[in-house]
């Protein structure tokens, strides 16, 4: 059949915008009928644009508040005719049934509406709407005939293709349409489940889980440039890395985004101004300092041959004197994130036009969410791992106390190993790491990393064990190399062993009870 030409439009929308202009347009270039109801009239009659009120094509008014107006027979009749067929246009013809050609609809706010803090059930369950979505999915069922409208975005396009066609829009425009339509429904109809079951969350590991994600972005390839990619929000907080504003700089990257949020989630550990250098997921270096310039520059200088080309977090807003450090080291950085920058210096970036600049907006404690992972076919769901590191609740099995300069080093070394890869030994003095030992098969050779990298530095150092040592080597391959206190989960069948050996080495110990892997 040949597109039709669109005579009937039905007009229902609560996001108003551009909606003046549509129907303007629509009545005066291409002599459109406008149908519409309550509210939208108003504006419509307001602006001048001819409008048919919905109760004079039904017959029937409008009534139990709004609840009741499109639900009827000459309305949907008028979206699901097939005008090919003939019987269908007979019983349109016998019960006085006009066709409908387009239907504008956009839905009551009902996401909006049960996200304001404090909304009762009662306007959660009025803002539910019932004849947007049953006319939405109307127009979409018979998209060989009727355009269907969801999203202010698309007016102006459908009136440049109707000028182009006669007044008509094409099949394939009309097939987008309706796939829109079935996105959005679904989208609409999940959220209100959501809402009434108070369940269906990831957060709640229900036995079915619905997830929604939003594009924020193609990739121009993955972790290899022969894999496609896509970076999608699952949250948009503020204070996440899917909501980050891009200040400058080219399109993230797909390992841009993950070591980015691996160097955001270890810089917001800590309450100090600090500084977290990121290459391939791990801390390169990592510093906490009474001033951001400062926990910068300690930052860098752990391991400045690694920081160049890294990406860098600051829990704080980025001064200029943060970016003339930086040129100052010649440093080459590849993403900076961090919750505001001071416009000094962003202007003073502008010479670094390639570096990707993410402005969070505020720093989020960690935790208050579930890490997805994928695994083929499926995914593994689990809480954030966020634990109050409260040292009331640590034990210490050795003989020898740690001091209070030792315990306070001791809880930093532990919060940066909550960022390394498993096997993660981590060794700290002074607020920065010294050596990192990250991902290796076995603990001893990641002590064996980190003592390597350290050096002369790991003399009076602490170290931190993301897991139980299972033996005594690791520990002493650390106190070999100088630390004096270490802080791990326990649990080990061999704690015993171990902690015989720390007393005989005089290495204070301290117990956590938890441990932080990161497979």
């Amino acid at each position: 059949m040949t597109d039709p030409v669109i005579k009937r439009a039905l007009v229902s929308v609560t996001d108003k915008s551009g909606v003046v202009e549509l129907c303007r347009t629509l009545a005066e270039e291409f002599n459109v009928e406008i149908v519409s109801t309550g509210g939208t009239a108003a504006v419509l009659e307001e602006a001048g644009v001819a409008v048919r009120a919905i109760d004079d094509l039904t017959g029937f008014p409008e009534m139990m508040d709004g609840r009741v107006k499109t639900l009827h027979p000459r309305v949907h009749g008028g979206l699901l005719a097939r005008r090919d067929n003939e019987a269908h246009m007979s019983a349109a013809v016998e019960h006085e049934i006009g066709m409908i050609d387009l239907v504008c609809v956009n839905l009551y706010a009902f996401a909006e509406t049960v996200a304001r803090e404090g909304v009762t059930e009662e306007e959660a369950i009025e803002n539910i709407d019932i004849g947007g979505p049953s006319m939405l999915r109307s127009a979409a069922k018979n998209f060989e005939s009727v355009t269907v409208l969801t999203d202010p975005a698309s007016y102006t396009a459908i009136i440049e293709e109707m000028r182009a066609h006669g007044g008509a829009t094409t099949l394939a425009t009309r097939r987008a349409c309706a796939e829109k339509v079935f996105y959005t429904t679904s989208a609409y109809d999940t959220a209100i489940w959501k809402y009434l079951s108070d369940a269906g969350n990831v957060e709640d590991l229900s036995d079915e889980v619905r997830l929604t994600l939003e594009k924020v972005q193609g990739l121009r390839y993955g972790e290899n440039p022969h894999q496609t990619a896509a970076f999608y929000r699952t949250d948009d907080r503020e204070g996440t890395l899917a909501s980050a504003t891009q200040l400058q700089g080219k399109e993230l990257s797909y390992n841009n985004i993950l070591d980015t949020d691996a160097a955001w989630a270890a810089a917001r550990e800590f309450e100090a101004p600090t500084v977290a250098i990121i290459k391939h997921t791990n801390p390169c270096g990592l510093a906490s300092r009474d001033d951001i310039v400062e926990a910068y520059q300690v930052a860098h200088s752990v391991d400045p041959i690694s920081a160049y080309g890294g990406v860098m977090a600051f829990n704080r807003p980025v001064t200029v004197g943060v970016i003339e450090a930086i040129f100052e080291n010649k440093q080459f950085v590849e993403v900076m994130i961090a919750p505001d920058f001071e416009q000094t210096a962003l202007e003073l970036l502008e010479q670094k036009p390639n570096v990707r600049v993410l402005k969070t907006g505020s720093v989020r404690p960690a935790g208050g969410q579930f890490d997805l992972r994928s695994v083929e076919g499926g995914l593994l769901v689990q809480e954030a791992d966020a634990v109050a590191e409260d040292p009331e609740t640590f034990t210490v099995p050795t003989k020898r106390t740690p001091t209070p300069d030792e315990l306070a080093e001791l809880l930093f070394a532990w919060k940066v190993a909550k960022s390394v890869k498993s096997n993660a030994i981590v060794l700290t003095k002074d607020n920065r790491t010294v050596g990192v030992g990250a991902g290796q098969m076995n603990r001893v050779n990641s002590a064996r990393i980190a003592a390597e990298q350290a050096g002369e530095d790991a003399i009076g150092c602490v170290c931190a064990s993301d897991a139980f040592m299972p033996f005594p080597d690791s520990l002493e391959v650390v106190a070999d190399a100088g630390a004096t206190a270490v802080i791990q989960p326990g649990g080990s069948i061999r704690d015993e062993e171990v902690i015989a050996r720390a007393d005989e080495l005089g290495v204070a110990m301290v117990f956590t009870g938890h441990r932080h892997f990161r497979h």
